[in-house]
């Protein structure tokens, strides 16, 4: 099977931002996204009736709405476009009285209670996954980066990889599931991953063995698309990207650039790197399974394998090498300040921090969690 992977400009930058609908009183999640979608339809009359916005867009549940940029050159222009969208749809919520938030979960609505968008896929994918898809009240930020050549794909998909528990660690947000403290940083990461085909990706020697997977996954009736491939990292041949796909949800915009940066700059990185004609170190799937864990059981506390010896180190003191070692990567790109915001996050602490200090400073009170992280977006 022949998939295709587009030419892009090298590190250009798409986001994808979702966000929680909640009662602005109760805090609990309301399945207004058809409403709101109409709302902004309404608002902007170059739009038909039946036709989407571009960069405001319906997700699997009716309580989520995502936000999707254009393709940008720099962080800052993601963010200008982000903070357009988010304008809009306030726009209509603001009346509805509905709040908008973003975490890796709802700290307590029920998960079961949630209606699901009346697409035919989203249906069929509830089908299949039965209690495991009904469970699947999670938020996330995504972010592509366009990669000039085909054959640096897998490769930069292996680099990311290297850094998957840094971005977890980062954006972990997702402690308490249905009213309980899980005792994990983030519980996102491990329910997302019982999905088919979810999760870490495999690790392929070149494109032809990758598309010799798709076709396997075709062939045997696990997807019928390749979008419903749905790795932590993949390639998107259609929009020539690699996609971060392992964070949490972000309660602020600036969280968000800050992770787009990291990602962006990463990726240039390691493009420059294979244009010089070197290679991406690798580790074994066993060690990136096990850093996967321990990100989503510790966040910002995880002691990190970082290569294939068994090196160890605390995450957050990776994390605060790999910044200084971007920096001129940033200034490349025009993203330094945004870059500078994951020192602020690792400064600050990160969501599944916060939201656990909110809590007990209001006597286990998640409804002030959920206000918190309301008020956390609006300002």
């Amino acid at each position: 099977m022949k998939i295709d992977f587009a030419r892009s400009a090298q590190s250009t930058l798409g986001v994808e931002w979702e966000l929680a609908l909640v009662d602005r009183h109760s805090g609990e999640l309301v399945s207004a996204a058809e409403e709101v979608l109409r709302g902004v339809t309404a608002n902007h009359p170059e739009l038909q009736d039946d036709e989407e916005h571009p960069h405001i867009k319906q997700e699997l549940l009716l309580n989520t709405v995502e936000l999707v940029t254009g393709v940008c050159t720099t962080v800052a222009e993601a963010k200008a476009d982000l903070r357009r969208s988010l304008a809009a749809v306030r726009e209509v919520t603001d009346p509805m009285g509905v709040e908008l938030f973003s975490a890796g979960s709802h700290p307590f609505s029920a998960p079961r209670s949630q209606p699901v968008s009346d697409k035919e896929r989203y249906f069929k994918l509830i089908d299949r996954t039965q209690w495991w898809g009904r469970q699947m009240v999670i938020y996330g930020v995504h972010v592509h980066v366009g990669l000039d050549s085909r054959d640096k794909a897998l490769p930069v998909l292996d680099g990311l990889i290297n850094y998957f528990p840094h971005f977890q660690a980062l954006s972990a947000s997702s402690p308490f599931w249905g009213g309980e403290d899980t005792g994990y940083a983030s519980q996102r990461a491990l329910m997302f991953q019982q999905l088919p085909t979810a999760g870490l990706p495999f690790q392929f020697p070149d494109w032809e063995a990758y598309e010799a997977y798709v076709s396997d996954m075709f062939t045997t009736g696990v997807i019928d698309s390749v979008s419903e491939i749905r790795w932590d990292v993949r390639p998107v041949g259609n929009l020539g990207t690699v996609e971060m796909r392992v964070c949490d949800g972000l309660s602020t915009l600036q969280d968000v650039g800050a992770v787009a940066a990291l990602t962006q700059c990463l990726v240039d990185e390691f493009s420059t790197q294979l244009d010089a004609g070197r290679t991406i170190p690798t580790m074994p799937p066993w060690h990136v399974q096990e850093n996967k864990w321990r990100a989503a059981r510790y966040g910002l506390d995880a002691i990190i394998i970082l290569d294939a010896s068994g090196k160890e180190q605390l995450v957050t003191e990776h994390l605060t090498e790999v910044l200084n070692r971007l920096e001129p990567v940033a200034a490349k790109l025009g993203c330094s300040d945004e870059l500078a915001d994951v020192e602020t996050i690792l400064t600050r602490g990160a969501g599944y921090q916060r939201q656990r200090r909110v809590a007990e400073e209001n006597g286990g009170n998640l409804r002030a969690v959920v206000m918190d992280m309301v008020d956390q977006l609006r300002r």
